[in-house]
């Protein structure tokens, strides 16, 4: 989702109808992922799959439900952090076996605040929680909008030619410098196997535009007329770097689905066709009451129709309404309910709210999804897939 940093936490920016090398060897890589202590369990396998229209879990037909939970790596005695801190046992208890959380894996919550040394605890803890708890993570590994990174939009030249460039050596003060494909490299051959992975996002919302003025707004960007041969350029190459190091996790584009530059209307099914991504995403938004939302070239319809033509699930990897002051979140959770049952029978192949925070702002109207609220309860009562194409990419 596109955010604006207030406090300390994300709130929702005004959406509109279109919102918005040479790296270190592996020898270097590895010597890196295994900077700083750990009692993290070595992998144990991957357990999720896809199939030309849906999910695998241990082999069995699997609908995913679960909630994006953004801020899971913050740890405020070690990085700046994104979000409140979350108390992760707690978080992954309330949740019913084998959900899924989407979680910002980014390169600055590795970085201690105070030497700008590497500092894997905070991401590690993670891991170890939702493994502890039977849950699943998908992480993702760079925000497009560089928010929690250094706030800088990733704009049409990144994805030609910035993303792979070098970056730092990442082991001492100049951490933080570590460019996208260091980091990439890094997160994968760490995590990478482990049975708790459900999936790697390569790039939360990309959009390959340029800023129109200093403020970036999305109303302002220039799209480019490559934009969308630079999207799927990316995603081939960056999906072939992740796959080289993990050959079986399933590989999310990220893609908000509604009209971004670089994936609008057919170009979105181009971009899908790329061999460096497994799963199709859109981010649902949309009035209350309409499961479908969007119009015939950019809506939820159209990219269920697209998923279909290129053989790859679809998720709604984020689905937000408001409620606290506005409305009671019971209501909210009974409206959910009905979107989500509306859109998985058009043919979506899972469904993430958005989002958890351990600080709701019950006496405002927003996203906020807090401990207890009813949709934890949903998520475990939505309905069981019965029936997936068995044929694994």
């Amino acid at each position: 989702m596109s955010r604006a940093r207030a406090f300390g936490r994300y709130v929702p920016s005004v959406r509109g109808p279109v919102p918005k090398l040479v790296v270190a060897s592996m020898v270097s890589v590895v010597l890196i992922a295994s900077c700083g202590s750990t009692d993290t369990p070595p992998p144990s396998g991957v357990r999720v799959e896809t199939t030309g229209d849906g999910f695998l879990l241990d082999g069995d037909p699997w609908w995913p439900t679960g909630l994006n939970a953004y801020q899971l790596g913050t740890d405020w005695s070690v990085n700046e952090g994104c979000g409140a801190q979350v108390d992760l046992d707690a978080y992954f208890k309330a949740l019913p076996d084998s959900s899924i959380t989407r979680f910002d894996l980014y390169s600055s919550m590795a970085v201690d605040k105070d030497t700008g040394q590497l500092d894997f605890g905070p991401l590690d803890a993670v891991f170890d929680a939702a493994q502890r708890h039977d849950q699943l993570l998908v992480p993702v590994l760079a925000s497009g909008e560089g928010a929690c990174e250094d706030l800088t939009f990733k704009d049409r030249d990144w994805y030609e030619q910035h993303w792979d460039e070098p970056g730092a050596v990442a082991t001492g003060a100049d951490a933080k410098s570590m460019s996208y494909a260091q980091w990439l490299d890094t997160a994968v051959v760490r995590w990478g196997g482990r049975s708790s992975l459900a999936g790697w996002e390569l790039m939360g919302e990309p959009e390959t535009s340029y800023c129109g003025n200093d403020s970036c707004a999305w109303q302002d960007r220039v799209c480019p007329d490559d934009a969308a041969a630079v999207l799927r350029t990316f995603f081939d190459a960056a999906g072939a770097r992740l796959r080289a190091l993990d050959p079986d996790t399933p590989i999310w584009a990220g893609l908000a689905g509604g009209g971004q530059c670089g994936a609008q209307g057919q170009e979105y099914e181009f971009v899908a066709r790329s061999d460096g991504i497994d799963v199709l995403d859109y981010h649902d938004y949309g009035p209350v009451g309409v499961p479908l939302p969007g119009d015939p070239d950019n809506g939820l319809a159209r990219r269920i129709a697209q998923a279909r033509a290129v053989g790859k699930p679809l998720i709604v990897a984020e689905i937000g309404e408001e409620a606290g002051s506005c409305r009671t979140l019971s209501a909210r959770a009974a409206d959910l309910k009905a979107k989500v049952d509306a859109q998985r029978t058009a043919g979506t192949a899972g469904a993430l709210f958005w989002s958890f925070v351990p600080d709701p702002r019950t006496d405002e109207c927003t996203l906020d999804i807090g401990p207890g609220d009813p949709l934890f309860g949903l998520l475990g009562k939505l309905p069981d897939q019965s029936s997936t194409s068995a044929s694994t990419r």
